[in-house]
């Protein structure tokens, strides 16, 4: 295999998130690409205080626009894949979240895993960053930093979850098989051109959470093969630029986001099922809950500002 021409745009998300995503682009210029090219565009996303890179990283390969609003995770991202196929037309683009550090052959890896007419996304196997373990206090200290946050995605469908295998777990090697895998993170996901010309942008109707894993399903539909690359190795300081579970605008986005991906592409059955959480959320949830499911029922997607 020869990749000396290709060129990847990678798409960097800042939302108010300076100090993370200056670590994210710390890391990417230590990356070795001596088979492929590579630009960056980080897209200040309506952040309240301008994104500016510091000198040593204004270099000809790293771009900022910025948007007038928070267009949330599938806006921004859709605006950095038009930005970038309109000005450098890359072979392939990825989607890395700014909250992320790489390691130097990650992208490598994931140039190697993706070749194949029938894959057209590769996810990386991603680690907490150490001190950001969900659990932290449940492991020895010497495990930090080598514990598992997404190892592959699996969609549950009889109880209408998407959840990432391995979570949690120490990494000891279980997962480090090249493995074909329900869904991609959008933390970090390699997608080839021709399937982002083929199955369109990521759903602006999602804004932000599941919409990584409906594009998957989309392109899984057109014919492409999702691929987990245990040796592509990032860590993530897990919801920094989000907020995480447990906040009201994950609540909110989790819920409503659920019954638009559900209702899309569940079997019946399972749309019963979804219906009856729903009436559940709507009747004895909290009050996001309760937006979340008159939003839904409503069709009220995209940008909630209340949150």
């Amino acid at each position: 295999m020869s990749n000396s021409a290709s060129l990847i745009s990678i798409i960097v998300v800042n939302y108010d998130t300076t100090d993370l995503s200056l670590d994210c682009l710390n890391s990417l210029s230590k990356i070795e690409c001596q088979d492929f090219n590579y630009n960056v565009v980080v897209v200040d996303n309506g952040s309240q205080k301008e994104f500016k890179l510091p000198v040593k990283l204004r270099k000809d390969n790293i771009e900022v626009i910025r948007t007038d609003n928070n267009i949330g995770f599938t806006g921004g991202n859709n605006l950095g894949i038009t930005y970038a196929a309109g000005h450098y037309n890359p072979d392939y683009f990825l989607l890395l979240n700014s909250d992320t550090t790489v390691t130097p052959l990650f992208l490598h890896e994931l140039l190697l895993s993706i070749q194949g007419d029938d894959r057209g996304i590769a996810v990386s196997k991603i680690l907490f960053e150490k001190g950001y373990e969900f659990y932290k206090d449940n492991y020895d200290a010497k495990y930090h930093g080598n514990v598992v946050w997404f190892a592959g995605g699996t969609i549950d469908w009889p109880y209408l979850r998407a959840f990432h295998r391995g979570v949690d777990e120490v990494d000891r090697g279980q997962f480090d098989h090249l493995t074909n895998t329900d869904f991609a993170t959008g933390c970090c996901m390699l997608i080839k051109r021709e399937v982002v010309e083929e199955v369109g942008l990521l759903d602006k109707k999602y804004f932000l959470y599941l919409e990584d894993v409906d594009y998957s399903i989309r392109a899984k539909k057109r014919g492409y093969k999702i691929v987990f690359s245990p040796r592509s190795v990032i860590y993530h300081k897990n919801a920094g630029s989000s907020g995480g579970a447990g906040s009201k605008l994950h609540g909110y986005y989790q819920t409503r986001n659920r019954a638009l991906f559900f209702f899309r592409y569940a079997k019946i059955r399972y749309k019963l099922t979804l219906l009856k959480l729903m009436f559940q959320d709507l009747f004895k949830g909290d009050e996001i809950q309760r937006q979340a499911v008159v939003d839904s029922v409503l069709g009220r997607y995209g940008k909630q500002p209340f949150i």
